[in-house]
């Protein structure tokens, strides 16, 4: 059966806030008995309302009724068909947040003609009745999602179609001329060409400069949703885990005296300032025989590769100028690549009575001196952070930030690719047009002009139910 075979015959409900005990718990309905079931357990103060008379968009209060026995008093607020959030009729009840009221209400919508919605079915609705397209239903699960600034005004930049209007123009320039290559196909045996070659040559060049724009984009985009990667790393015993500790304000690594102690890759998250950071403790970087050991200290070096931002720590009590050089020099490369920040964290100043002047002669490299034990300058770190990453703020610009939208954009662009070498080969204009439809097809995939059940059904089962 098709998504949206059932559409607009079903009713839906669900609990539409988080289950469990609460102050208020809020139950939505979808469909054309919505209305109607309301109205059969619903007793409003409003006698207009009791007598099918209400206001669309204005909230009634009075008592759901299970029979004779009341059950609780509740604000019953009624949507009428378009101007919901699905585009259908649509209520939402909110009531006490008792877990027993809110199990006897669900029973009795279920008992009047509703049925339990599905993950995401609410919204899926919203898109099947073209309340919004692909693009902007996903964005309203990564605006449940955020749990930053940056990660918020992305979702939102999205769910108003800042992203869609983008993929539409490209499509539609390229539409038009599709059009006109299939229009050669049916004038096959004349011989004609209606599309200038000249002028495709051109527009195939700013899509995939458009396109390519956009697919590297999703480097920042998938920062910014996931999380900036920060790698703690250095010798073992030089206070790592401490300082993770000291940033995430909690014990979260185990801190240890005997080198070695962290084998394994220890991640965990913080919000600084509205941007999502995620920090990673290391393995010690160092020579062993122990093979675990070793395990962790080549996880720390592919987190080394990934990471955004690097904190090398050194103790600041045993290095001199000469072991601080050595040290950095096999990082060398790290440090001059352009897309990481690279930060020397001089950890242990607790205990020398004076900060050695060969650290003060490295003004080539950033330095912050602090006590990871003492949690001593940790804000210097967390301000040096923010600073760091001004660069992933969301600009005007459109943003990739969905793998689904990444891997369709690179599919477009291998698809124009064969376009304009086969144009430039002289091959047939039917085998041109093939790549053409190709290109189209992924572009369409992204809004959802185009889709398959797979799809669908895999974007709207990450949804949380009754949404």
């Amino acid at each position: 059966m098709s998504h949206f075979d059932y559409l607009n015959t079903d009713t839906i409900c669900a609990l539409s806030t988080a289950p469990g005990m609460s102050a208020i718990a809020v139950f939505r309905l979808s469909g054309k008995a919505s209305v109607s079931i309301v109205q059969s357990i619903f007793k409003a103060k409003s006698t207009a309302f009791n007598a099918g008379k209400f206001i669309s968009h204005k909230a009634y209060f009075g008592a759901v009724m299970d029979g004779n026995e009341l059950l609780d008093e509740v604000l019953t607020t009624i949507f009428k068909a378009p101007h919901s959030y699905t585009g259908e009729d649509q209520v939402e009840i909110s009531c006490h947040g008792s877990v027993y009221v809110q199990q006897r209400l669900f029973a009795l919508l279920l008992q009047h003609g509703a049925r339990p919605a599905t993950a995401g079915e609410f919204t899926m609705r919203a898109f099947a009745n073209q309340r919004f397209d692909l693009t902007q239903a996903e964005a309203v699960a990564d605006l449940i999602a955020s749990n930053s600034k940056t990660t918020h005004d992305l979702a939102i930049k999205q769910m108003r179609g800042g992203f869609s209007e983008k993929i539409a123009l490209l499509r539609e320039s390229l539409v038009d001329f599709a059009a006109l290559i299939e229009l050669e196909l049916d004038f096959s045996e004349e011989d004609v060409e209606f599309a200038d070659r000249n002028h495709f040559f051109g527009l195939i060049s700013e899509l995939k400069a458009e396109i390519s724009r956009l697919i590297e984009s999703f480097q920042t985009g998938n920062v910014i949703k996931t999380g900036i990667p920060v790698a703690i790393i250095g010798k073992p015993n030089v206070g790592k885990s401490t300082l993770l500790n000291a940033i995430l304000n909690e014990e979260r690594a185990l801190v240890s005296e005997i080198p070695g102690t962290t084998r394994d890759v220890i991640e965990d998250t913080i919000v600084l300032d509205g941007y999502n950071f995620r920090f990673i403790d290391t393995a010690g970087l160092r020579e062993t025989d122990d093979m675990i050991e070793n395990m962790g200290i080549e996880r720390a070096m592919e987190k080394v590769k990934q990471a955004a931002v690097i904190l090398y720590v050194c103790d600041l009590s045993s290095c001199n100028a000469s072991s601080t050089e050595d040290m950095l020099s096999e990082f060398r490369e790290y440090m001059q690549d352009t897309s990481k920040h690279f930060i020397l964290i001089a950890n242990k100043i607790d205990q020398l009575e004076e900060i050695p002047s060969h650290f003060r002669d490295m003004v080539e490299l950033e330095t912050i001196f602090i006590s990871a034990k003492r949690k001593e300058n940790i804000q210097l770190i967390t301000d040096a952070l923010v600073k760091t990453v001004k660069n992933f703020t969301i600009q005007a610009d459109t943003i990739v930030s969905n793998a689904r939208h990444h891997h369709a954009l690179q599919q477009t662009l291998e698809a124009l690719n064969e376009v304009e070498n086969n144009l430039r080969t002289g091959l047939p204009t039917d085998l041109v047009a093939i790549d053409i439809r190709r290109a189209l097809h992924f572009l369409g995939s992204i809004t959802g002009q185009i889709y398959t059940e797979e799809i669908l059904g895999s974007i709207f089962s990450k949804f949380c139910i009754g949404k």
